[in-house]
């Protein structure tokens, strides 16, 4: 018997769509000592019509994760504490009803409420015109849209890997393309994975060109907490070099970067960039905690796989939309034209790839809190954090 049970859910290649099924321990795992699940489903109704999620239960905690929207994750649930926000979209909407380029090309907030949301991949961050060479060697321009288009396209082949014995890790792995006739071939292979009783997940993705010439490309990771773990004294702990406000509204709170409020009807949204601090073997970590201090969510990956850090702080009333994003990217969600000239947009060579890898664990009580602030600590290591006090601008 093969080490690994292999189902494949989803397949453009085999025309094949599993409608509904589950896979539980009993079944594939009968030894491991935590009972666990999956169940494919296809939601009905409104604008989720037809839309497949993946729903892991370890035994611990469960994840919920939309093939139809790019291998999104839309929430995270253990016990009580949800990781993901009450977004103003109720539905999971089906990418047919996305036009990314309404309302001056940020059609794509119409489907937006993931806990985890890809932008990119030929392009992240603010919509707007750039210049490229067209098939016939000319000068021409495009419009890009808010944070691309790989949230919302469908994945064309989704599969469920299962090893049987010790750790028994539970892999979702689902492949979504890029790809355009005189453009840009990308092929991203997106993977949730978790250990049966565990309290954390892990993100293991790979972006690939399979084009035959360079390509730029972009990759943020838009991961959203709202309540409970979010609240008025809720703070960011990361291992800081630098940090940048993007406007002269995120300027104006600078010094209060790291801290958040209670839901603020009026509150306009503040953005920073930020370039964090590694420890020696390259690893950096952040966290979210709660005013309590007792509660908090920790983000931990290479720095080379990811370099910059964009927090995005939205403490606006709850019906609004009471969310902040801590975004690891390959570059900042700043339009592309700008992260080119600024030396931060990354080129992929034909069959070259990109790959990123993350860890990110619920810690509960007051001693977990507290040695996961102190490994922080440990990274930053007494190093200063630089404020720049100009703000870096969007386009």
């Amino acid at each position: 018997m093969s080490q690994i049970h292999q189902e494949v859910l989803i397949s453009a290649q085999r025309n094949l769509r599993v409608e509904s099924r589950t896979i539980s321990s009993e079944e594939v795992t009968p030894d491991c000592p935590h009972a666990w699940s999956i169940t494919k489903q296809t939601l009905h109704g409104g604008k989720q019509e037809g839309v497949d999620v993946i729903v892991v239960d370890n035994g611990t905690l469960s994840f919920t994760v939309v093939p139809t929207r790019g291998m999104g994750i839309l929430e995270v649930v253990k016990g009580d504490l949800r990781l993901g926000w009450e977004s103003p979209i109720k539905e999971v909407v089906h990418p047919r009803f996305i036009n990314l380029h309404t309302r001056g090309g940020i059609g794509w907030l119409e489907g937006f409420n993931e806990w985890i949301c890809r932008c990119g991949l030929e392009s992240a961050g603010a919509p707007g015109d750039d210049v490229f060479i067209n098939n016939n060697g000319n000068e021409a321009t495009m419009q890009l849209t808010l944070h691309g288009k790989i949230a919302n396209t469908p994945a064309s082949e989704v599969e469920v890997l299962i090893e049987r014995a010790a750790p028994w890790r539970i892999r979702i792995r689902g492949r979504v393309d890029e790809r355009c006739f005189f453009g840009p071939s990308l092929e991203l292979w997106a993977e949730i994975s978790t250990e049966p009783g565990s309290s954390a997940v892990r993100i293991n993705d790979q972006v690939t060109n399979r084009g035959g010439s360079d390509q730029e490309f972009q990759l943020i990771y838009h991961t959203n907490f709202g309540r409970p773990l979010l609240e008025g004294g809720a703070r960011l702990v990361a291992p800081t070099e630098r940090v940048h406000p993007i406007n002269e509204t995120a300027l104006a709170a600078i010094d209060t970067y790291p801290d958040y409020l209670e839901p603020t009807p009026g509150f306009i949204e503040q953005v920073y960039c930020m370039w964090p601090y590694a420890d020696d073997q390259g690893v950096t970590s952040i966290m979210l905690r709660n005013a309590a201090e007792d509660r908090a969510v920790t983000m931990t990956y290479p720095i080379e796989h990811l370099p910059y850090l964009t927090v995005w702080k939205n403490t606006a009333s709850v019906e609004t939309g009471y969310a902040t994003g801590l975004e690891p990217g390959v570059t900042f969600p700043r339009h592309r034209s700008r992260e080119r000239a600024d030396g931060r947009l990354p080129v992929l060579t034909p069959g070259a790839s990109h790959r990123v890898c993350m860890d990110i664990a619920i810690e509960e009580g007051v001693d977990a809190v507290t040695r996961a602030a102190a490994r922080i600590e440990e990274i930053q290591a007494g190093r200063q954090t630089n404020v720049d006090r100009q703000p870096l601008g969007v386009i």
